[in-house]
């Protein structure tokens, strides 16, 4: 069993940044470690992977993987999405936390500061006296956690999880963070992501004997880890994770350690902080550690594997090999608050210069510009201060609407987003009016907003959108419809102009995107822009994924095979999905 934690929280004691340290016995040499070192010494990347992108303004024949007419296995597509609630999901936010006295009261501040990553399911872990004590429940962070159950978790250690999903009540069962114990010890687990790879390994994991609590995919990572022949804990962890395919940023926390990972690409975020009295801090976005006054120290970088301990201090491991990075565009897009800091750029400054581009690229003559809010307010401010026209909140957002409402039984046109949304007769009355937002998914909620400000008095109406059209579903973290639901992959830009019912409309170019990201643009990933997939999944997508797939309570383990299904005898989804497939294939 792991040494019992007892650490000072005063400046007199604090952990050290990057101490040195060795390991005995390694059990494998597909690993690297790097103490005393400010930079990460993995870095630079290899660069021998090129990858080449789809600029498409238009209709892709990603569309013809699935025809309207095509069913999954269970029938007729389903939607995981509302029309009045019509953009991607982030699927969670992760926080942890090391060396502090009020661990689990910091995790609960930190996971309010990401809550927007995920409103339906919040969870802690504290270790205390070697025991890993865990409150979860359904609901926002505020409805989860109150004052004596935060008394139920003592310590100077703990992570934390927010998550998103579509299943209601019935996903209680795979509320994060995980806990399970093996013949060392107990382990916790909290995932930001998801794995490509799930069922391969899930039935890999089963055919030798393990029996699954939940149908969530980060249950087999803690199967990796006590079925691992590797020692010590932490390269049990490197173990598991050479198996994992896809999108993981994670926090773990043992009786005595807390350790951070993140995939070799980086899709999603994870940053490092540290507050005055020497206590480790992991989270999502930097939004958190500001809240909870920590300093921003770096990211997790892709690829490398952090752990923190009494002993130790912070010992940074770097999984093999390195590709180039794919961090997630969207969150510089819609999914990050404009305060945090992500993968090294301001979210604020990436948005603001999306509506620059924007003003510049497809200009219109007009009198007022006006966001979607809130993720759109920024870009629209970006906009109107390059084309010199007034910005006004030209529609109201409700902060009070929850996910679920009560419907008059006189059902009223566009309920749902009149109840979120209100337009402002007084700044859209005869005017002609710029409406940015920052990306269109199926087109619904877009074709409402229109008709809404038009019922307002709008003379004009011209839609800029702050990403370039989605055409590929992602399957890294993220809750998209399936490929063959998405708008800008069934229709042209006019043709999609014309069902929204704006006078115009115009997305952000692609080439302009990567050409403002610069040097950084080959770091990221634009699969639901392009099609083109840094790590190819080996099911394909037919539905929205959300989290029927991860219902641990109702869901039967057969319905996931509703979600993601085999392809065909010599289906070559690359190919499918990659038009340019002969010129463009790596």
């Amino acid at each position: 069993m792991a040494a019992t934690v007892n650490l000072s929280s005063t400046p007199s004691n604090p952990i050290s940044k990057l101490p040195s340290f060795s390991l005995n016995s390694p059990q494998k040499t597909s690993f690297s470690l790097f103490p005393n070192s400010s930079s990460f010494p993995c870095k630079p990347f290899s660069h021998s992977l090129k990858s080449q992108f789809i600029t498409t303004s238009s209709k892709n024949p990603i569309s013809d993987l699935f025809p309207p007419n095509k069913s999954g296995p269970e029938g007729d597509i389903v939607s995981s999405f509302s029309d009045d609630d019509d953009k991607p999901r982030e699927e969670c936010g992760v926080v942890g936390i090391f060396g502090d006295l009020e661990a689990s009261r910091l995790c609960y501040l930190a996971l309010h500061a990401l809550q927007h990553r995920g409103q339906e399911g919040a969870g802690i872990v504290a270790v205390n006296n070697n025991v890993l004590q865990t409150v979860t429940g359904v609901g926002l962070v505020s409805e989860v956690f109150n004052e004596s159950k935060l008394d139920q978790l003592p310590g100077e250690m703990a992570i934390g999880h927010v998550r998103y999903s579509t299943a209601g009540s019935s996903m209680l069962k795979n509320v994060q963070p995980f806990v399970a114990g093996y013949r060392f010890g107990s382990v916790g687990v909290a995932h930001n992501g998801n794995l490509v790879n799930y069922r391969a390994l899930r039935a890999m994991l089963e055919d030798n004997g393990s029996i699954f609590n939940t149908s969530s995919d980060t249950e087999v990572v803690l199967h990796l880890i006590a079925i691992s022949k590797a020692r010590p804990f932490l390269l049990r962890i490197v173990d598991a994770c050479e198996k994992l395919e896809g999108a993981y940023s994670m926090v773990f926390v043992t009786g005595d350690k807390l350790v951070a990972v993140r995939d070799p690409y980086g899709f999603r975020p994870l940053v490092m902080g540290r507050r005055s009295n020497g206590a480790v801090v992991f989270a999502s976005e930097t939004c958190a550690l500001d809240l909870i006054e920590a300093t921003y120290e770096r990211e997790v970088y892709p690829g490398e594997v952090l752990a923190v301990d009494k002993k130790d201090g912070v010992q940074s491991l770097c999984l093999m090999p390195h590709p180039e990075p794919k961090q997630c565009i969207f969150e510089h897009i819609y999914f990050a608050l404009p305060n945090s800091l992500v993968f090294g750029r301001s979210v604020y400054e990436s948005r603001r210069v999306f509506g620059e581009i924007l003003a510049t690229e497809a200009p219109v003559d007009c009198d007022v510009v006006i966001a979607v809010p809130d993720s759109g307010v920024v870009a629209a401010l970006g906009y109107a201060a390059k084309a010199g026209v007034p910005f006004q909140q030209g529609l109201i957002r409700s902060h009070y609407v929850g996910r679920t409402f009560i419907e008059p039984s006189q059902k009223i046109r566009d309920f749902g987003v009149k109840l979120k949304l209100s337009p402002v007769r007084a700044v859209l009355e005869g005017k002609r009016v710029v409406v940015v937002d920052d990306s269109i998914v199926r087109g619904t909620t877009s074709s409402k907003i229109v008709r809404l400000i038009k019922e307002a008095g709008a003379k004009e109406i011209h839609m800029r959108i702050a990403s370039p059209p989605i055409i590929g579903s992602c399957y890294y973290g993220v809750d998209t419809p399936s490929a063959e639901e998405l708008i800008s992959n069934r229709m042209t830009v006019e043709e999609i102009r014309k069902f929204i019912g704006c006078d115009s409309l115009a997305f952000l170019p692609f080439d302009s995107l990567k050409k403002m990201l610069s040097t950084d643009s080959p770091k990221f990933c634009y699969a639901c822009f392009s099609g083109k997939y840094p790590v190819m999944p080996r099911e394909v997508k037919v539905k929205g994924v959300g989290d029927s797939m991860d219902d641990g309570l109702n869901t039967p383990l057969a319905s996931i095979d509703g979600l993601w299904i085999k392809g065909p005898p010599n289906f070559d989804l690359e190919k499918e999905i990659d038009p340019l497939y002969q010129e463009s294939k790596i």
